[in-house]
């Protein structure tokens, strides 16, 4: 059922019914996220914003592990590189692979992290990881950067949501311990944008007051009965749903508006398509932008693979720096391009490369971060970290960091727990301005 189907409909007999269909198409909030009476958690102290560059983030992940001696970590002349060449970038020193020729135009906008290092080789685990910087357990789940980033600081603007996730598959980390409201609004399609969120046609601004009206009468009711948080969740995420149709900021969910040589610039892709709305998001005030490409499970034939699957990566993410730096938006949005995991050193006899969480990479780019820098390098092989190593908690941190959000506050979960945005991570402040 959609929002439009919702909102049309005429049998409003039970408020769960009404509801559950309303939470599970509009905001994706499902039932089985809702765990029923749950208190909020909890800062075991008060919150104090710490000092900030990066308003937005845009993180892009690639979800399967990629190849980092074949993208951002080459090591040319060696046995490992295989069949992929180097290519110079616009930072002294600093070389990509030949997939990403695009992109080293901008490197001098960019922090390539080259000593990532991890335990977790399983994809469930390591992806879990890499999204809530804890470690998958059976027994809670854990907040994602974006939901804490969307409880603690806020929205910038209310009548947008604070954390969207635009491809995201349904496995991955959102709102965890957090109340459901900080859960991402997920959008399947870049280019269809929000779907079914107009009035629908044929119902007058009138019928669509009383239908309200009327909603409010059975929330009322079922409220006062079941003072649960699920119960709450639900209806707060019909005002904000109502909230968002009756905005003008509602168009900021459609790239269609955008010139056409622009679109041209992001490529015609599902990984351009979400960088270009990615980017009208935080236009709009959106604080925290997930966009996740799918397929980087590169265990048989890595190199035609990649062939396929970078250059969309290379066009979008080139065509996205270059656009927030020119309007002016590129000092204060953080860009993320991880992955999971790296992949091996060794090439099988498939010409495939296997799971490798020993030493891979990522990159950072705008937000206060110092570009045109490789930061940490793992060895001749890209094999192990050889300097200067990052765990995943240290990357989140400095995500977090430079958010401004203070790595120390506590927030306590229902179960009692305490927990920090980044657990035990320290930041890379080396990168940062």
């Amino acid at each position: 059922m959609t929002l439009r189907d919702l909102i049309a409909t005429t049998d409003l007999t039970t408020r769960r019914g009404f509801l559950g269909g309303l939470a599970a198409s509009a905001f994706g909030l499902r039932a089985a996220m809702l765990p029923p009476a749950l208190q909020d958690p909890q800062p075991a102290a008060p919150f104090v914003k710490g000092k900030a560059r990066a308003r937005s983030v845009i993180y892009c992940f690639l979800r399967g592990g990629m190849s980092h001696i074949d993208t951002l970590d080459p090591k040319p002349g060696r046995k490992t590189q295989g069949p992929v060449a180097a290519v110079r970038t616009r930072a002294d020193g600093v070389l990509l692979g030949q997939y990403f020729q695009k992109l080293a135009e901008q490197m001098d906008k960019v922090c390539v992290v080259s000593s990532l290092t991890s335990n977790q080789g399983a994809h469930p685990q390591a992806q879990y990881l890499m999204r809530t910087s804890f470690e998958k357990r059976g027994t809670i789940q854990h907040a994602s950067l974006g939901a804490w980033a969307n409880r603690l600081l806020g929205t910038h603007n209310a009548s947008l949501p604070g954390h969207v996730l635009i491809g995201g598959a349904a496995d991955m980390p959102t709102a965890g311990f957090f109340p459901p409201e900080f859960a991402a609004l997920p959008i399947g399609d870049a280019a269809a944008g929000l779907q079914n969120a107009a009035r629908p046609a044929g119902i007058t601004e009138s019928q669509f007051r009383r239908r309200l009206e009327r909603l409010a009468q059975l929330d009322q009711a079922f409220g006062e009965r079941f003072r649960q948080r699920d119960v709450q969740a639900y209806g707060d995420a019909y005002t904000a749903a109502v909230r968002l149709m009756r905005s003008k900021d509602v168009s900021a969910f459609d790239i269609d508006g955008e010139p056409d040589t622009l679109k041209t610039a992001y490529g015609d892709t599902d990984f351009g398509h979400g960088c270009l709305l990615a980017r009208r998001l935080v236009e709009h005030g959106v604080r925290y932008v997930e966009i996740t490409s799918d397929g980087w499970d590169t265990h048989a034939d890595n190199f035609d693979r990649l062939g396929d699957l970078t250059p969309a990566i290379d066009q979008g993410l080139t065509a996205l720096l270059a656009d927030l730096h020119a309007r002016g938006l590129l000092d204060e949005t953080l860009v993320v391009l991880a992955s999971e995991f790296g992949r091996t050193p060794d090439i099988d006899q498939d010409q495939g490369r296997n799971h490798y969480p020993k030493a891979f990479s990522a990159l950072l780019a705008g937000g206060g971060v110092i570009g045109g820098q490789r930061y940490g390098r793992t060895d001749s092989e890209g094999r192990e970290v050889e300097t200067d190593p990052v765990s995943i908690q240290d990357f989140n941190a400095t995500i977090a960091y430079a958010l401004g959000l203070p790595l120390d506050h506590v927030v306590t979960s229902p179960s009692g727990r305490p927990f920090k945005v980044a657990d035990k991570g320290e930041p890379i402040t080396a990168i940062l301005a």
